[in-house]
């Protein structure tokens, strides 16, 4: 499953070297070429990281970053700034705002994608991690290989994916819709209850009676990998498979 990148630039040739680049690194990305835009886009669903220009018609992307940063959602959403404006006290404004990172046009692409990977790798572990690992579950990303206390599970290629969304979160209530677009896509249209059939089919997959079931329904709003289980079972752990 892809990570996801907002690019957040009024510059179509920029975005469109920016898309062609984070795809080819396997990243899945989304623009917007205007700061209320985004905003919009990013009420509607949260991505793991955003490209954000510095001068935008509409919201400004200093402005946007302050209010991402306000929003219990998003205040720890990773961002990184892209602007032609290099003096030390811009730079600094843009930190002080609550950039994560600061890159200066024109800029190096391999650069960005370093310190994609970089940002990525400090604040959302789980998304570069070869294998998941919560209470007895372990899921390999490599092989696409599920294993509950040391026994393999046979899994369906949606259920691994919905299983690996699920995971990498623990605790957070995803609704239906999310849980679509997580996992099948933007460009996908189907019902929304068929999350519900795969989240039953992930559940007669990785559970029996003697098993706790880590996938926690919530009345009214949708689905949450249950991080007690996690804790419980001996906690969240992330490998990078290099050991």
């Amino acid at each position: 499953m892809s990570t996801r990148i907002l690019v957040v630039e009024d510059e179509e040739p920029l975005t469109l070297l920016l898309r062609y680049n984070l795809e080819a690194e396997g990243y899945k990305v989304d623009s917007v070429v205007r700061g209320d835009e985004a905003e919009v886009r990013l009420r509607e669903q949260i991505p793991d990281l955003v490209l954000l220009d510095w001068m935008l018609p509409g919201l400004s992307g200093i402005e946007l970053c302050r209010r991402i940063r306000a929003r219990r959602e998003t205040e720890r959403l990773p961002v990184i700034m892209l602007t032609a404006r290099g003096e030390e006290g811009d730079r600094v404004r843009g930190l002080a705002t609550g950039a994560d990172d600061y890159i200066v046009k024109p800029f190096s692409v391999p650069e960005l994608l370093a310190r994609v990977r970089a940002l990525l790798r400090r604040t959302k572990p789980a998304h570069i991690a070869n294998l998941l690992v919560a209470g007895d579950i372990e899921l390999d990303r490599e092989t696409h290989r599920v294993r509950r206390a040391g026994r393999e599970l046979h899994l369906g290629p949606t259920e691994f994916r919905l299983l690996e969304f699920l995971m990498q979160s623990p605790g957070r209530v995803f609704t239906r819709e999310q849980l679509l677009d997580g996992v099948w896509g933007h460009d996908v249209y189907i019902d929304e209850r068929t999350v519900d059939v795969h989240v039953g089919r992930l559940r007669k997959a990785i559970n029996t009676r003697e098993t706790l079931d880590p996938i926690r329904t919530v009345r009214g709003a949708g689905y949450s990998f249950d991080e007690t289980f996690a804790k419980g079972e001996g906690g969240l752990g992330l490998s990078t498979g290099t050991d």
